[in-house]
């Protein structure tokens, strides 16, 4: 099967989540979303160490309207570097640290959530890598649990295993490849397709479309 892996602890620990923000409720909406591309500049040779991070223009104001219009905020993205030996799982979460931390600078309301990762190289035929849909599976169920129980183990299934799914008719997945929108497919989630140069910025309208922030 080859799971997901989760920034910074098991894939299966207990998630604790922020409060929305003004205390909303969550009523179940995820935007799933890319990393390079959609958060950060991406570069052709990988993001490979925290100074490499870079923010595209205005990903933080719109991460932070999504969190203000009630979305969790689940990043899946496919980091087959490590898989491939070029770093380890410790360089790849002090590349999300940084990330976070410029995000939130721009946005005190910009968290993100949850990160899930895929670590392998595409001939290892993953569920985890996009295009299939196994971190969008592992980042719904994460996030239910942590929401109805607190604290809890959950037990996360995969593809036909998985029969109890909840509706995703209000949720989305950004990405700036075929690879994301395939995922999103697969998934059965709306699939946004943004210009790899402008990020989600340019898609945030779109998604919450009038009266919604």
């Amino acid at each position: 099967m080859l799971p997901p892996h989760r920034d910074g602890s098991r894939l299966d620990e207990p998630l604790e989540l922020e409060q929305l923000p003004s205390s909303r409720e969550w009523e179940g909406r995820i935007a799933y979303l890319d990393r390079d591309g959609v958060l950060n500049v991406g570069l052709e040779e990988y993001v490979n160490a925290p100074d490499d991070v870079v923010i595209l223009l205005g990903a933080d104001s719109a991460l932070g309207r999504l969190r203000r219009a009630g979305y969790r905020i689940c990043v899946v993205t496919n980091q087959s570097p490590i898989n491939r030996g070029l770093w380890d799982h410790e360089n790849l979460a002090g590349i999300h640290q940084r990330l976070r931390s410029i995000l939130l600078r721009g946005d005190g309301d910009a968290v993100i959530d949850l990160i899930l990762y895929s670590p392998y190289s595409p001939w290892e035929g993953s569920w985890a890598r996009k295009p299939n849909p196994g971190m969008l599976e592992a980042g719904r169920q994460l996030l239910d649990s942590a929401h109805s129980n607190p604290g809890s183990e959950p037990e996360i299934l995969y593809g036909h295993e998985w029969l109890d799914r909840p509706d995703e008719s209000t949720s989305v997945l950004v990405g700036d490849r075929s690879t994301d929108m395939r995922a999103a497919e697969s998934y059965g989630v709306m699939g946004i397709k943004c210009d790899s140069s402008l990020g989600l910025a340019s898609v945030v309208d779109a998604i919450l479309g009038d009266g919604n922030e």
